[in-house]
Formats: structure tokens, sequence, C-alpha cells
């Protein structure tokens, strides 16, 4: 029997790439819901609990934490553990984390139904959740950064530098953004108010964006992808101007998302400035990835995974060009409040983010269960098409929407009056949300294919560890 420090703790891994499916198919399965009632606002009948105000942050935050947290917890832990030839640094820790962060997606279940809520986007969760994150979220950064502390190789490998700045940053933006003064046990007030309310929460918001589902997943980019293509990453330079360069730019772009507000003028420019700044970075770490495969572009024909993986790049150039542009002011006067933000969020989170997790879990549960593949590679295929073929039904109907309704709010007749009332751009804007509902199924069909895939592959493996090479030299 092998002792705990000859082998990899995979047991975490497990246990949080099978709840990555679970939480994605109930996340989008809400996402589903929502864009539904937009179609048709009595589709549950009026219950309020079922409401679209309630559902929609159980959406976000089920998505992002829950489906994409998830993802970065079992990726992470596999590869610090597998990188630093290293077993993880505390067994119970990493299992408090996985279960400290199951009870506070169960916690958001619930209490976002009963209407409790701060209202900040992304941060909807009251204090005593809050808590809990904090504290599971510093377990979390023990348990990484101890193991990177005990490897048994001189060299940090790349991906762990964005883990690690994913963790610490994700750290400093929770804690600061959720200080408040609790009123009850379910209700608290922020502890800023007005415009610097604004400026803490769309700089935590941003970040959230920038760190937890950006910096974080280019971390599983930089390591699953050269495995699954069996090449090195086209320029490990490249990777750590990449790093540097988007860290340091990411924090400043938040005020782009309060332009034309009572935050003061300067602070939007500046805003506006590191978001154009940061198209440099963002596009030197896509190409890096897609160049990952060169010499070896014929494995795309046959490969599934890869497929997965490196869309999932195509996707984040394309939403991180998309949102630079969208942050310079003249373009944002049309975009903002409009469906062009939403048709934004989803290119990023569906197909850079759900992707690019999508890719790393097919990756990593044969691995882990003792299978060579998949229990079907067709249906992974076909998985990445229907996902695919959704989000891009998605976020074309609404792009289109979202400048239609723009040019709509702001047509202005010769006598001076608005030409449309803002209910002819709801009727307008009607059909696309049709087809959103359909880019939304056929996503969330792709899911249910993974989560039968997943559960195949697992019935018919074993639970498998995998030992630690020694050390090359005594």
């Amino acid at each position: 029997m092998a002792s705990n420090e000859t082998v990899y703790n995979y047991k975490v891994v497990r246990q949080f790439a099978v709840m990555t499916v679970v939480w994605g198919v109930v996340g989008m399965l809400v996402g589903v819901i929502i864009a539904a009632q937009l179609l048709w606002p009595e589709f549950l009948g009026g219950i309020p609990w079922l409401s679209y105000g309630r559902l929609r942050p159980l959406h976000t935050n089920a998505v992002i934490f829950a489906f994409g947290g998830s993802a970065l917890f079992a990726t992470s832990y596999y590869v610090v553990q597998r990188t630093c030839h290293a077993r993880i640094f505390s067994d119970g820790l990493a299992a408090f984390t996985f279960w400290g962060w199951q009870a506070v997606i169960v916690l958001a279940a619930i209490t976002l139904p009963l209407g409790i809520t701060t209202s900040k986007e992304y941060a909807e969760l009251e204090w005593p959740i809050d808590l809990l994150i904090a504290a599971v979220w510093v377990a979390y950064a023990v348990v990484f950064f101890g193991t990177l502390w005990k490897r048994k190789v001189p060299h940090i490998y790349v991906a762990n530098w964005f883990f690690g700045a994913f963790i610490l940053t994700v750290a400093l933006l929770h804690i600061v953004n959720s200080a408040a003064m609790p009123a009850t046990f379910w209700k608290s007030y922020s502890a800023y108010a007005g415009a610097t309310d604004a400026m803490v929460q769309w700089w935590y918001g941003h970040n959230a964006v920038g760190f937890f589902l950006t910096a974080g997943f280019l971390g599983m980019m930089y390591y699953f992808i050269p495995k699954q293509a069996g090449r090195p990453v086209y320029s490990y330079r490249l990777s750590v101007v990449h790093f540097w360069a988007l860290i340091f730019t990411y924090m400043w772009a938040g005020p782009h998302h309060l332009h034309y507000t009572a935050l003061p003028e300067w602070a939007q420019s500046l805003g506006m400035v590191f978001s154009l700044i940061l198209l440099a970075p963002s596009w030197g770490g896509m190409i890096n990835g897609i160049m990952t495969l060169s010499g070896a572009w014929h494995k795309l024909r046959t490969d599934p995974i890869l497929k997965f993986l490196i869309v999932s790049l195509s996707f984040y150039g394309m939403s991180t060009f998309e949102g630079p542009m969208m942050s310079i002011k003249t373009v944002n006067s049309l975009s903002h409040y409009t469906d062009w933000t939403i048709g934004h969020v989803h290119s990023g989170a569906l197909g850079w983010v759900g992707l690019v997790s999508m890719g790393s879990i097919y990756y990593l549960i044969p691995r882990l269960f003792g299978r060579t593949e998949m229990h079907s590679v067709p249906l992974i295929n076909v998985h990445f098409w229907v996902s695919t073929v959704g989000i891009v039904l998605y976020i074309a109907a609404m792009w289109i929407a979202g400048v239609m309704q723009g040019l709509m709010w702001r047509a202005v007749s010769e006598d001076g009056t608005l030409t449309y009332t803002f209910v002819e751009s709801v009727k307008a804007t009607y059909p696309f949300y049709a087809i959103r509902l359909l880019g939304g199924l056929l996503y969330l069909g792709g899911m249910l294919i993974m989560a039968w895939n997943v559960a195949q592959t697992i019935a018919a493996g074993r639970t498998v560890e995998a030992p630690i090479p020694a050390p090359a030299h005594a």
C-alpha cells in the first residue's frame, strides 16, 4: 500500500471535477429558464421565489462560482501537484475547501430565491455566507501555496503563476468589496456609499472577470493545451510577459462600467485607457495558446478535446477585443444598458470559460477514473458542435438586439422628442430573445451530453492514485 506522500491526492480533484459537471447542468438550466421568462413572463406561474429578478443572480452565481469555481479548484489542485511533483499540502484543508464551497453554493441556492441579497453584482450573497467564502478561500490559498512551497522541482510552471494570482486577487477583491455592517443575520449595509460604493463594486466586478474568469482559466489553458497537443508552450517567455502585463493592467479597468455616471471623469477615462491597453496582453496570451499547436494542427481534425481548448481561445480573443472596444466612451454610449453587453459577457462565459473548462474536465475524468479515454469520444465531438452552434446563435442575437436597442433609444425626431418609446424597443427585441433561448437550449443540451458521458466513464472506471516521481537527484 503506497503511503500518502508517494501518491498524488486525486480524491479532491475527482470531487471537484464531478461537481463541475453537476453545477454546469444546474447553472445553465437556470439560465434557460430565465431566458424563457423574458419571452413568457408568467412561464413559472408568477411565483415570487422563481421570478426573473431572483433567479437571475442565482444563474450568474451558479455558472461563475459553482461551475467555474469547481473547475478552477479541480484543475488547480491537479496542476499544482503534477507540476510540483508533490502531494497536496493538506488533505484535511483540501477536503474543507470542497465541502465548504459546496455549502456556499447550496446557501446561495436557498437565499437568492428568497430575496436575501446585497444587490451587488456577482457579490449578492449576504455577510454570513461571505464569511464562509473567506474561510474557504484562505484554506484554498494555504493548500495551493503550501504545495508550491513543498515542491520537488525548482521551477514554478507558468500555469501556477496564473492560478496563484487568481487566488490572491480574488481574496483581496472579495474581502474589500464585501465589507459591510450587519443589521440582522440576513441583512447588512455596505461599508461604502454612493459613487465610492459603485467604484469599489466595479473594481471587484471587473476583476472578478479579470482574475476569477480569466487568470484562473489561463492557468488551465497553459497546462492542458500543451498536454493535449503533445507540444511545449509556443513561447515560455511570452507566457511570463503575458502574466505580468495582464495582472498589472486588469486591476485598473473597472471604471469602464461606470461611464456617464457620477464617477469622476478622470476615473472613467483611466478605466477606458487601461481597458484599451489590456488588448495587448490578452491577445499575446491567445496567440501563445493557439501557436502551441504549431506542428500539430492536424490533431484538431481528430481530437475533440483540442477543439474545445483551441476554440475557447478564439472566443477569448474575440471577447478581449470586444471588451476594450466597448470601453471607449463613444462606443459605450451606444452599447451600455443594452443586450450587446449581455452578448459580450456570454461570448466570454460560454465561449471562453465554458469551453476551456469542458475541455479540461474531459482531459481529467479518464485519468482520475483509470480509463484510457472517455466512454464515448464521438459524443465529445457532438457536444462541441452543439455548444458552439448554441454560443453563436446566442451572441449573434444579443449583438443585433443590443445595437438595435442603442440606436432606437438615442433616435430623436425633428421636434427633439424621442422617436421610439421604450416599449417599442422591447417589442423589436422579442424575436432575438427567442433565438437566444434556442442558443441556450443547445448549450444546455451539450452539457447534458457531457454529464451522461462522464457518468458512463465513471461507472466503467475505478478510482486511481498516481505515484509521485522520485526526485531526479538526492
